[in-house]
């Protein structure tokens, strides 16, 4: 079979068995982006947009566009697990590769922790008898036995999952709107998208770098191409597919949420945390807050961080497999075709990252910034990859997909990073010097980084 050549012409077995076709890949991608993901983190981007959710949502979905054709085009050169990991250490040099996986790590291990963390402080706050640490323990024990299982059952199970998410959607917009229809809120406004008071772009991506939390994941889609059906022709379309899907869907809830803030000069001076739930009862009454925060708790608890650990210990192996890791991590299970170490691992990390960051007053401020961080500057090097792999090495004539989107899509993001707060920045670099200080060990070991087989 082509998919198997493709593998094997660079030095790899196929171990992980090919499964997931593309309603697969879509859903999963979408559960990992999760469809009410705005529901949690409306309030801090309403406040840092100057009340323009609608516009930093579609400039993030724009943005990260441009980094899904990044990826399919790498995607297309090198169909393997791993990610940025791959495509900047075969696009450019190993040791980029490295660094580039090393951050993007930062993504990946502490999104999980991320996700359990705020799933387990919303559950605790509906039952305060169960403490935070019982809920985020209970979560990361059901997602690493269902992950353990194999990849069909994952995925069989996020269909159901997502499925749940719509509906509470469809509930939110169709009494969220017939709330506006009777006059409550502001009524129909374009203010969400575009106010002429409060727009400037440092303001508006100040806020993008916030709200592209909502649609990490989508490059999760990737990590599963040796998984897929189709290759990396289908694993490049179901990230397109699955950004816009999920970019509709965000601006969709966010735009009938703005309308309905109860109080909005409150909310731009200071954001909640609760700000959503204050508009679902607005909205629908106190019924539609329980059904809104209960939906966020279990979205983010359990559909979000089992899709993530399924990227994160992809991603794990493949540095493994490639000795940049330890080895233990490149076990697959032979009954499940699993990279069994690698999800276990992801497991424990996500336990005491969860539990240490539980005990502080920001926890859940300081794990954003770190999940995001990591993944705009991995991002930028992908945009990188596209350049010299494409346009430098092989001389391509294809100006648009291989230079100038490429160009696009990076200055965009650098200009996100610069506009990050400062928390998110200087935790950046502390993670990238620490990436450098291994990799400096790595080669005093003998252990530089390589790749086999490198494709032209």
């Amino acid at each position: 079979m082509r998919t198997r050549e493709n593998i094997e012409q660079f030095g790899y077995r196929q171990e992980l068995r090919r499964g997931v076709g593309l309603t697969d890949l879509v859903s999963y991608g979408l559960v990992l982006m999760v469809p009410i993901a705005p529901f949690a983190i409306f309030g801090l981007v309403y406040s840092r947009s100057g009340g323009m959710p609608v516009l930093a949502y579609l400039v993030g979905m724009v943005v990260l566009l441009f980094t899904a054709a990044s990826y399919a085009q790498m995607i297309k050169a090198f169909p393997l697990s791993g990610s940025v990991y791959n495509y900047a250490g075969r696009g450019i040099a190993p040791p980029v590769g490295f660094l580039t996986g090393w951050m993007i790590l930062l993504d990946y291990v502490l999104a999980p922790s991320l996700l359990y963390l705020v799933a387990s402080l919303a559950m605790h706050s509906s039952l305060p008898q169960v403490p935070v640490w019982a809920w985020l323990v209970a979560f990361v024990l059901i997602n690493m036995v269902i992950n353990l299982r194999g990849i069909r059952v994952t995925v069989k199970l996020t269909r159901a999952l997502i499925t749940g998410e719509l509906i509470v959607l469809a509930a939110f917009l169709g009494v969220g709107g017939w709330a506006l229809l009777q006059g409550q809120g502001r009524g129909f406004s374009l203010t969400p998208l575009f106010d002429p008071e409060t727009f400037s772009w440092p303001v508006v991506f100040a806020a993008v770098s916030v709200a592209v939390l909502s649609f990490l994941g989508f490059d999760g889609i990737s990590m599963l191409v040796e998984e897929s059906t189709g290759g990396s022709a289908q694993v490049g379309r179901a990230m397109r597919v699955a950004l816009v899907l999920a970019g509709v869907l965000f601006v969709a809830q966010v735009w009938v949420a703005a309308l309905l803030v109860p109080d909005p000069a409150g909310l731009l001076a200071e954001d909640s945390g609760t700000a959503f739930y204050d508009v679902a009862a607005v909205a629908g009454g106190e019924w539609l807050r329980h059904v809104t925060t209960t939906a966020t708790a279990l979205s983010w608890g359990l559909a979000n961080t089992l899709v993530a650990q399924v990227a994160v210990s992809r991603l794990l192996y493949a540095m493994a497999r490639d000795r940049q890791l330890p080895s233990f991590l490149a076990k697959v299970s032979v009954r499940h075709s699993v990279p069994a170490n690698a999800i276990v691992l992801v497991s424990l990390l996500s336990v005491g990252a969860g539990l240490w960051t539980s005990t502080r007053a920001d926890g859940v401020d300081l794990l954003t910034s770190l999940v995001n961080m990591g993944a705009m500057v991995a991002f930028v090097m992908l945009h990188a990859s596209v350049i010299v792999h494409y346009s430098l090495r092989l001389g391509s004539d294809d100006m648009w997909s291989h230079l100038i989107a490429p160009l696009i899509g990076m200055g965009v993001l650098v200009f996100v990073v610069i506009n990050a707060n400062l928390l998110a920045q200087v935790a950046g670099l502390i993670w990238l010097g620490l990436g450098a200080l291994v990799l400096t060990g790595l080669y005093a070991t003998g252990r530089r980084p390589s790749m086999p087989s490198r494709r032209v």
